[in-house]
């Protein structure tokens, strides 16, 4: 064995160098909305029948709170019910680069255990910018390689964020950081099959990472042994989901705690993969210039080739997805939901729309190209090319994510969504006003969700 530093200890050291300085006011603020969001996104979809069968699939009882719901958790199924939650409409945050969901996958992860330890507001909040730290930079360790391997990268690096999060929030020993991490990466899962029909199990991807994360803190904090190698290892993280041990490390430590990723995080206007977003703008513009659909021939857009087999292919299917899930990740129908209906948000995904005859018969028209120069995944555009019957083109394009580092939301946006979501939900609008009073005070006590039961 290498008397080396494993990346694992590095990143060890580097979180308790970071302990000793003060947050910067970005990052505070950036977990401030992240709280505000994921909450939201909890309350919009806990009548959802999946979130019903996540809660009701936990046998565990305790005393974490499923926002929303009147049965409390143990913690890790807390973190299970709210990262699924958070995550099942597709709305949640993502980062730029990666693309990885940190928000859905640390938030819930991290409140959890400060209801169960009754942790410090400030160290939950340390916590909070960890984990979506270690996310988005382990998300650029091996970029697209992941994805391309067909496990879905939200899955496999949230697991070691939520430990990393847990970790910092609890101030677990340096060592014991080491091993909940080495732990995780056996926890680690999260295949991206629900492609092929619309299936459910990308939505809890972000919550069985949360739990995972708990579960590996907790074992390490009793004295369980993880390998410090899971990183950089010959059968490590990397290699067993990214088919290489050859990553950019650098891209994980080099100014870990001193220059915060986690300030950059995007969040959505659209209730859909993220990619989708440039052109749903695009196709929302085209509208604008009072195109109607029956004068269109044909949309062809240029794609990043490493969008291809999750949002295009097999091109008949995304033109006509199965269900309304699959339509989050379909781009001929957010491109007509853009088009026909001027939104992509949570309305436009019901099983009713996906049958709306004017969506499919836009969506039928919808192809693509590969755009070799396309600078996915560092950059999300967009690119719609249409030809009306009277032989017209016209094109729009857009340059950036809207929400993301270009053009970021303000956190009167980000509120003005989680009352909508709260609306969706069913949540009286005073409770909603309420939680939006607390949030900007929700990290300087003790984490208590309790009022937000039910």
């Amino acid at each position: 064995m290498s008397d080396a530093p494993a990346v694992a200890e590095r990143l060890a050291l580097a979180v308790e160098t970071a302990r000793r300085a003060p947050l910067p006011p970005a990052v505070r603020a950036t977990g401030e909305v992240l709280l505000i969001d994921i909450a939201g996104l909890c309350v919009a979809a806990r009548r959802s029948d999946y979130v019903r069968a996540a809660l009701e699939a936990w046998e565990a009882n305790g005393g974490s709170t499923a926002i929303g719901h009147a049965r409390t958790l143990d913690a890790a199924g807390a973190a299970f019910v709210n990262g699924t939650a958070a995550h099942g409409e597709d709305f949640d945050d993502t980062f730029e680069g990666g693309p990885v969901h940190a928000g859905a996958v640390v938030v819930p992860a991290v409140l959890a255990a400060a209801e169960r330890h009754r942790i410090p507001g400030p160290d939950a909040l340390f916590g909070i910018a960890v984990g979506v730290e270690v996310m988005c930079r382990a998300s650029l360790v091996a970029p697209k390689l992941i994805h391309k391997a067909g496990f879905h990268p939200t899955a496999v690096l949230g697991a070691m964020a939520a430990a990393a999060g847990v970790a910092a929030a609890t101030r677990a020993t340096p060592a014991a950081f080491v091993n909940a991490l080495g732990i995780a990466g056996s926890m680690a899962s999260g295949i991206i099959e629900y492609l092929a029909e619309g299936a459910w199990t990308k939505r809890l991807h972000p919550g069985w990472a949360a739990q995972s994360g708990i579960r590996a803190v907790e074992l390490a904090r009793a004295g369980f042994v993880g390998p410090r190698t899971v990183f950089e290892g010959t059968h490590g993280l990397y290699y067993g989901f990214a088919r290489t041990s050859d990553g950019d490390w650098g891209k994980l430590l080099d100014g870990f705690g001193r220059r915060w990723l986690a300030s950059t995080v995007a969040f959505k206007q659209y209730a859909c993969g993220t990619m989708t977003h440039p052109y749903i703008d695009c196709a929302k513009r085209l509208a604008a210039r009072g195109i109607e659909p029956e004068d269109v021939v044909e949309i062809v857009c240029e794609a990043a080739e490493g969008t291809v087999h999750r949002l295009w292919e097999p091109l008949a299917a995304k033109q006509r997805p199965p269900n309304a899930y699959a339509a989050k990740f379909s781009q001929p129908y957010c491109i007509a939901a853009g088009f026909v209906l001027g939104h992509a948000g949570l309305d436009a995904f019901t099983e009713e729309r996906v049958r709306d005859e004017r969506l499919r018969s836009v969506a039928a028209k919808v192809s693509y190209v590969v755009d070799p120069g396309n600078p996915y995944p560092n950059e999300y555009t967009g690119h719609v090319r249409v030809r009306l019957k009277d032989g017209a083109v016209i094109e729009e394009r857009q340059p950036h994510l809207r929400g993301g580092a270009h053009e970021p939301l303000s956190r009167a946006d980000i509120e003005d969504k989680f009352r909508l979501n709260c609306a969706y939900g069913d949540w009286p609008a005073e409770r909603a006003e309420r939680f939006l009073a607390v949030a900007g005070k929700a990290f300087d006590g003790t984490i208590d969700l309790g009022p937000y039961r039910g």
